[in-house]
Parts: C-alpha cells; structure tokens; sequence
C-alpha cells in the first residue's frame, strides 16, 4: 500500500510539473499568430471608435475610412494592395492637401500606400503605417487628362527625381511645384514629419528663400526619391497611441544633412541579415487594444466609409460614399514597384 501511495505521489507530482511547465512554454502559433498575417486578411475596418494603439511601426487602428479611388484631385494607386484605409484624421488631410495644392500648381495626387483596414504589420512593404497615420504621396502628379485606368495604376513605374547614380536632384525633373507641394503639406499643424531622400532635402536647402521654417519638418531618409512620405501626431481620441520624438529644431540644413552625403550611412550593414521585424512580430507583441481591433465588428460595406467628394464619414456611418471595390491585401505586386523606405544598404 505504501508503495502504491507513493507511485501515485509521484505520478501527481509530474503531472504537476508537466502543466506548469505547459504554462511557461510559449504559446502555440495558432494562438499567436504572426501580426501580419491576421492583419493583413482583414478586408474591412473595425466599426468602432477611431483610435490608434501603439507606435507607428508597432499597433494597429479602429475606426478607420478609405478614400476614394478616385477624388476631384486625386487618384489612388496599387488599389489591389487594399492600403487606402486610414486615421479619419489622416484621411481628411490628404484630401485638403490635394485640394489645396493644385491652387499652389499641383494637379492633383497619385495616393500610395496608408494603411491595411485595422493597420498592424504589413505582408510586404512597409515597416511603419501601422496607425492610420503614415501616407505615401507620389512626386509624379495626377495626370492632367483623363483618369490612370485600374490597370495602369497597378504596373505605373516610379519615377526617382535623381540623377542616375547619384544623390543628387534631377534638374529636368524637379520643378517649383515639387517644393510648393511638400510646403503645403509640412503647413499643416497635425504634420509631424516629412520623409524624402537627402538628395531632395539638400535640394531644398539650396534652393528654398523667403520662409524657411517648413524645412524642420522635411527629413532625410533612406529611399524617398520617387515619393514622399507624411506622417502625423497621435490624434485626439487615442491615449494608447505612441508618438515620436519631436522633429530637431532648425531647418536641417546643416552637419546633420552632411552626413548623408559622406559613406557611412550607404555602406552595407555587416553581419548576417536580420529578419524583418514584421517577418517575425507576433499578435502579442502588439498593444493590448489590438486583439479587440481584430475582433471588432466590420462596416456594411466598404462604401459606407469610404471618403469622396471631400466628405469624411465614420466606421459606423451608414450613408454610402464612393464606391465600392474588390480589393486584397494579398493581391501580388512585384517588390521592384514598391517605394520602400530601407533603412540602411543590406539591412
């Protein structure tokens, strides 16, 4: 008897181990799927609230709106990628601006890349416009006649305002309107940063008179030389939103531009190559909030908030505008069309 007592001891004391050590083992994939891939399935918003959780390169959205495949002065690129979704806040700006600046000479915007519907990681592209907030803006303008067919916009090549081989702006391709778009854009209170290549803020520097203090918020960064990228503050409504540190005082045009025409920020990162960090970010590594995010009930329809015609409507808003279109986010797009902002040769 005794012996059996104390069998049955021990076969209760490893059974005691094995669920502990169950519980300190990580969880399972299906349980913690990777970010991207739950993020990037979602084909609608979350009808609640608008709200942004987390960093720009780490969080996800409610509430979000689309805009328009097609505006008064804009059009939307690569509509197979479905990344038209963003902040309402985000989304009115890039109507205002295209509005604003065809009066400044612009025609009008060819939209890229915002966001997925409830944002977090991306299947490809992008490391950041994770909150709604991030927008990609080409530095081709909308054609003057006539609108780019569906099909168009998805082969249409990027055009770099540099010089072949160069770090340098293209002077046959650079024009006064280039400049008075990006001022426009940086006016805007809400605007934190404006990302563009060294080669195109060294032009700027140069070249810029009267008014000067937009320049802060124009920033040089790898890649950005066939667009340019805004980005702007955490929006009211979203205490667990992450915001960046501010832009550095002064116009930029100093040291620190220098150093982007010296070897050290092109030369290859050593070692061995680094996952991507969307490649790898799982579902719990994103703020709380985003597990109800995915959860969250979707609009009617896509049309229902979808911004047109300069109206802005919300996730839960029931009046139809624009129209709707069969969009994936697991569409292909071959990465050679794809602006990327790399963060350094090799990484």
């Amino acid at each position: 008897m005794a012996l059996k007592a104390t069998v049955r001891g021990i076969a209760v004391a490893l059974a005691g181990l094995g669920a502990l050590a169950a519980a300190l083992l990580p969880a399972p994939a299906a349980a913690d799927p990777l970010a991207k891939d739950v993020f990037g399935a979602q084909r609608l918003p979350a009808a609640t609230k608008p709200a942004a959780h987390g960093f720009y390169s780490k969080g996800c959205f409610s509430g979000g709106v689309a805009i328009a495949a097609d505006g008064p002065n804009w059009q939307a690129m690569r509509l197979s990628r479905n990344r038209r979704w963003g902040h309402p806040d985000m989304i009115a700006l890039i109507e205002r601006l295209s509005r604003e600046a065809a009066k400044d000479g612009w025609p009008g915007l060819l939209v890229g890349d915002i966001s997925q519907p409830r944002g977090g990681p991306m299947l490809s592209g992008h490391a950041s416009h994770q909150l709604g907030l991030d927008a990609d803006i080409w530095f081709v303008p909308m054609p003057t006649q006539g609108r780019l067919p569906a099909a168009r916009r998805e082969t249409m090549e990027f055009v770099s305002m540099l010089k072949p081989n160069s770090l340098r702006v293209d002077d046959r391709k650079w024009t006064p309107a280039h400049a008075a778009v990006l001022k426009r854009a940086a006016s805007y209170g809400n605007v934190e940063r404006i990302l563009v290549h060294p080669g195109i803020k060294k032009k700027l520097c140069d070249t810029v008179t009267g008014d000067r203090s937009w320049l802060r918020k124009v920033r040089p960064f790898w890649g950005h030389d066939s667009h340019f990228h805004v980005r702007i503050g955490c929006p009211a409504g979203s205490p667990g939103c992450k915001g960046q540190e501010a832009a550095p005082k002064g116009e930029g045009c100093d040291a620190s531009l220098a150093w982007w025409f010296t070897e050290e920020p092109w030369r290859p990162a050593k070692g061995p190559q680094k996952p991507r960090a969307r490649d790898v970010m799982r579902l719990s590594a994103l703020p709380a909030a985003c597990r109800a995010v995915l959860d969250a009930p979707a609009p009617a329809s896509e049309a229902a908030v979808t911004v047109g015609g300069g109206a802005v409507v919300a996730a839960s808003g029931v009046a139809p505008v624009g129209s709707a279109s069969a969009a994936s986010a697991f569409a292909p797009t071959p990465e050679r069309a794809i602006p990327l902002p790399f963060p350094r040769p090799g990484d």
